[in-house]
């Protein structure tokens, strides 16, 4: 069973830019996925402009809003996410990350 934390957290991924029929499975599922446990997209399949450093042009960037670290992991280990990655034969070229947020802004 998943509990809600105090503070929301982040899951930060990366992945190359595919589009094929697995790939819109996936994401189809992910969407319903990422709505059942309480998230909600922040940034979705967007090409980040580097200032400092460097990034692929193939690769997209999706950060997404949990109401808690618990609940982060709770979505990433659920059936249907699982469900989910299922429809991804080949994960590399993808990372994800997941982040606590903080109690509040400093002064």
């Amino acid at each position: 069973m998943c509990h809600h934390g105090s503070m929301a957290a982040y899951v930060i991924a990366e992945s190359q830019q595919v589009d094929n029929p697995e790939v819109q499975k996936y994401r189809q599922l992910a969407v319903a996925s990422i709505a059942k446990y309480g998230g909600r997209y922040l940034v979705r399949g967007a090409l980040p402009d580097a200032l400092e450093g460097s990034w692929p042009v193939t690769d997209r960037m999706v950060v997404i809003e949990f109401p808690s670290l618990e609940q982060a992991k709770c979505w990433y280990r659920s059936p249907e996410y699982t469900e989910a990655r299922s429809m991804h034969s080949d994960p590399s070229g993808r990372r994800m990350l997941f982040i606590p947020g903080i109690d509040e802004q400093p002064v």
